[in-house]
């Protein structure tokens, strides 16, 4: 970062990419405040007064609460997958709109499963199309919420394509498939798999809060997308499983409920150009699946372990 920041506030903390965020943040020397529905929070959703405290006077406040999509979307679990996201974005607009000194930049988590199975050609923040279906409408009303909220401060939505990284994760269903020998083309492979390294997000916000000129949504994804065929070739690979068995789109449907999660996360085509990073001159650690991969397994003793938001 190129301007000094000396507190955060981290709504979400708990989860992977907020644990990892406050590490790093921590690591600076940088007082790191967090938001949620535990004891351990500094504030929580439910105490207004608190949660307005909190934000007061932070420099950047950084929103990732919601529940893992990596589950089957009953009732039940779409409705708090909904309400996690659209009534914790809400509560924090209405909270930062009472702050004496409000932050310079409000990080709002997204996910670019907000645009439509691409096959065709990536999506891009200025043209890509946006999808249909319960996810998207999620994110279209995550997004709403944010940028709709009453204060005027500079936000930015972070499209999220998959997060890989060392332990946790949401679709960790695919590497036990992969381990089981069964981690060969999910569908007919020709998905898109649009990812971007932990480490990746975290140098991102740093390069967005020192970009002032930029608002609105950003796409946190690298430009070097594979199909979902390479993409489990290569986590074969650092596995050190040779082959894997290919499941075909009807068995996927078929054994959802087994897998624990829904079909969609891994038939989808996720197609995510980040445009704006690279217009902005943002240099990737990992820009490439392979060394990710090798990143990780160097740092799990599990392996390696993707994690989805949204």
């Amino acid at each position: 970062m190129t301007r000094d920041v000396r507190t955060v506030v981290i709504c979400g903390a708990t989860g992977y990419i907020g644990q990892y965020l406050a590490r790093a943040y921590r690591d600076r020397g940088i007082d790191v405040r967090s938001v949620g529905r535990g004891a351990v929070n500094d504030a929580s959703w439910s105490d207004r007064d608190r949660l307005t405290r909190v934000l007061d006077g932070a420099d950047m406040v950084i929103n990732l609460a919601g529940r893992s999509v990596s589950c089957r979307y009953t009732k039940s679990t779409a409705d708090v997958i909904f309400s996690s996201r659209v009534e914790t974005t809400a509560a924090l607009g209405q909270a930062l709109s009472r702050v004496d000194r409000a932050p310079d930049v409000w990080f709002n988590a997204s996910t670019g499963t907000i645009y439509r199975d691409a096959r065709d050609r990536p999506m891009t923040e200025r043209d890509g199309d946006v999808g249909t279906g319960f996810s998207v409408e999620v994110a279209r009303a995550w997004e709403r919420e944010l940028f709709d909220a009453p204060t005027g401060l500079r936000k930015i939505a972070l499209r999220m394509a998959i997060v890989l990284g060392a332990g946790g994760g949401a679709v960790n269903p695919l590497i036990d498939l992969a381990r089981l020998g069964l981690g060969g083309r999910m569908g007919d492979g020709t998905q898109m798999f649009s990812w971007i390294h932990v480490a990746d997000v975290l140098r991102s916000i740093d390069h967005l809060y020192a970009r002032e000129d930029i608002a609105g949504p950003v796409n946190l994804a690298t430009p070097f997308a594979v199909d979902n065929a390479t993409m489990m070739r290569e986590v074969r690979r650092h596995l050190g499983r040779s082959r894997g068995v290919a499941t075909p789109a009807w068995l996927l449907h078929a054994g959802a409920a087994v897998i624990r999660t829904e079909p969609e996360l891994v038939l989808k085509s996720r197609w995510v150009d980040p445009e704006v990073l690279r217009r902005s001159d943002f240099e990737f650690e990992y820009p490439r699946l392979g060394p990710a991969l090798e990143q990780i397994a160097r740092h799990t003793s599990r392996g390696l372990l993707p994690v989805a938001l949204g």
